[in-house]
């Protein structure tokens, strides 16, 4: 609050010294050259994606290219696939609800990989990789509800060519609206610095001019020559800035992220000692990997003697509130009948969609709270 008052004062309200800072900061915690703050987190994706088809890249994605994914999880990692013209190709998951890397078929149309890391526990990003570097594939980690996590000692969201960050309320940490695109590529960075500031060539901030020195010496073909620099459009972008006010807010959230992850693990713990003996399935963790959770995943059985909704409904009727796995399977939801996409078997997403719900384990549950949990599922 001192940080958004601070912010308020200065009265920069675009991109500026915290919008810097909160940058300069994820990146070192991430261990990646190049942070770029966005609007939201499903902007951070649109931007991820959309980079990838830039003509400035060799191996530009183009209409047609199929971009292996999940149909388990949430829409918008899935949406700017569809938006550029991409084929999603759909891999069922683990009862974990991260991809099953062994189903993963690449065909010659195959050309990029987009995965979450499902509720903060991490995918197996050596199998990722080495299927990558086989086929010569872009990756992209959506990495928004994973800050934090680790993958053999190495964070989560700096493996990929491109990863992104939410700050949404709900997320590790929170700017209100906001996300940002991580990258060590220099050229990535120049298109995503240009499709989130409007597609514009310029790399000038707000209120700088001619930092290039050659704002009206430029020559684009179709263009008079000397054309006004801020003015030339290389590709099709959009206004996707964070603003001053919200980084601020990053800034102080980033120094409490380590308490954060540390609390959100603790708070797991004790939960899986609850759950764990009822007629419940709860997440596997690949090997070498240490999930910054996001949230406590709940697999009822078939078995069960109660049903995921009689479970559902006993537990927000105590003030225990729950989620789904966000869309659960993608394509039985109304807004993807008649997509183009290719698909195997969906087995895991479809029990995942009937079966699976989760419960928060944010920092502010206190031991209070962990016991009123204990003692609703003791009276179930």
């Amino acid at each position: 609050m001192v940080n958004l008052v601070n912010a308020s004062l200065d009265f920069w309200l675009t991109d500026g010294k915290y919008c810097d800072e909160f940058s300069s900061g994820l990146s070192k915690y991430l261990k990646v050259k190049h942070s770029i703050l966005t609007n939201s987190g499903s902007s951070a994706n649109l931007l991820a994606v959309s980079a990838l088809t830039s003509p400035l890249l060799k191996r530009r994605l183009k209409k047609g290219d199929e971009v292996i994914t999940t149909a388990c999880g949430f829409p918008t990692t899935l949406n700017p696939i569809i938006q550029n013209n991409l084929i999603p190709v759909f891999v069922d998951v683990k009862l974990n609800g991260n991809i099953d890397t062994s189903k993963i078929k690449v065909s010659k149309k195959t050309k990029a990989i987009f995965i979450p890391h499902t509720l903060g526990n991490p995918v197996n990003m050596d199998e990722i990789m080495r299927i990558a570097h086989k086929h010569d594939l872009w990756v992209i980690e959506d990495n928004c509800d994973a800050l934090g996590a680790q993958y053999k000692g190495r964070k989560t969201g700096s493996f990929g060519d491109i990863s992104t960050l939410s700050f949404f309320p709900a997320h590790h940490i929170t700017t209100g609206e906001g996300g940002a695109v991580c990258t060590n590529n220099d050229l990535l960075k120049k298109i995503i610095l240009s499709m989130r500031n409007w597609g514009r060539d310029c790399h000038c901030r707000p209120g700088e001019s001619n930092a290039c020195g050659r704002r009206f010496k430029t020559k684009f073909k179709g263009l008079p020559e000397g054309y006004d620099h801020k003015y030339i459009c290389t590709h099709i972008g959009y206004n996707l800035k964070m603003t001053e006010l919200q980084a601020s807010i990053g800034c102080a959230q980033l120094g409490k992220l380590p308490l954060f992850v540390k609390k959100r693990r603790q708070n797991f713990k004790l939960l899986y000692n609850i759950f764990k003996k009822y007629d419940v399935i709860l997440p596997e963790i690949e090997k070498g990997a240490k999930p910054s959770w996001f949230g406590f995943p709940i697999l009822v059985k078939n078995c069960a003697m109660f049903k995921r909704g009689h479970l559902i409904n006993y537990l927000e009727r105590h003030k225990i509130h729950t989620r789904m796995l966000f869309g659960g399977n993608l394509l039985r939801q109304p807004a993807y009948k008649g997509i183009k996409y290719r698909s195997g078997d969906l087995t895991n997403t479809d029990l995942i969609m009937n079966n699976l719900l989760w419960i928060g384990l944010y920092p502010g549950i206190d031991e209070e709270k962990i016991n009123h949990i204990k003692n609703v599922m003791e009276a179930l």
